[in-house]
């Protein structure tokens, strides 16, 4: 069978990339795909997710092994194939491209035909891909020169009033601990 995969962004303008993909290829495959399309290097720590409807999360796909969620089995892109998990027209999964900010590309299983190929090819490229990775210069730009941005605090109101009384902590109960007498455990 022969897959028909449309990938988007909503932080591209325009973007959008279709891939024609053997149904015997494997997540890898279309990673590497993916990458070529758009000009990113293959450093990064990249997953597929199927997803929902909702685009809630489901089973991911990872680039290497990782340990396991209980809820879901631990799959790798180069021992998974995309027949394994993409059975049906419409099913959605995204791919994590940045997986510091967690930004993301929107897949959909668009066709499904007769045939075969090998591998994965992309067969429409439109717009320019986002960035793949946010740089300092961008948060800086998210926080602004002051540290707070849309966030609304900054470093000293994250870790607190470093002035403090001593006075001020309660030291109830804690006087009879001793690391010394071995009661504490």
């Amino acid at each position: 069978m022969i897959y028909k995969i449309a990938f988007s962004c909503d932080e591209g303008d325009g973007f959008r990339r279709v891939f024609e993909a053997d149904s015997d290829a494997t997540f890898l495959d279309l990673h590497n795909a993916i990458l070529q399309s758009v000009g990113y290097p293959d450093d990064q720590m990249t997953s597929f997710f199927m997803c929902n409807d909702r685009w809630e999360k489901g089973q991911e796909v990872t680039l290497v092994e990782m340990d396991s969620n209980f809820e879901y089995d631990n799959m790798v892109m180069n021992e998974t194939r995309l027949s394994d998990l993409l059975e049906e027209q419409g099913q959605r999964l995204i791919y994590i491209f940045d997986p510091m900010f967690e930004r993301y590309f929107f897949g959909s299983l668009k066709e499904i035909s007769r045939g075969s190929m090998n591998g994965v090819e992309c067969v429409e490229k439109k717009g320019t891909a986002p960035e793949q990775l946010k740089s300092v210069d961008n948060l800086d730009a998210i926080l602004g020169k002051d540290g707070k941005g849309d966030l609304g605090f900054s470093d000293e109101d994250f870790y607190g009033d470093s002035q403090y009384d001593i006075d001020d902590l309660d030291s109830e109960g804690f006087q009879d601990l001793s690391f010394e007498d071995g009661t504490m455990f």
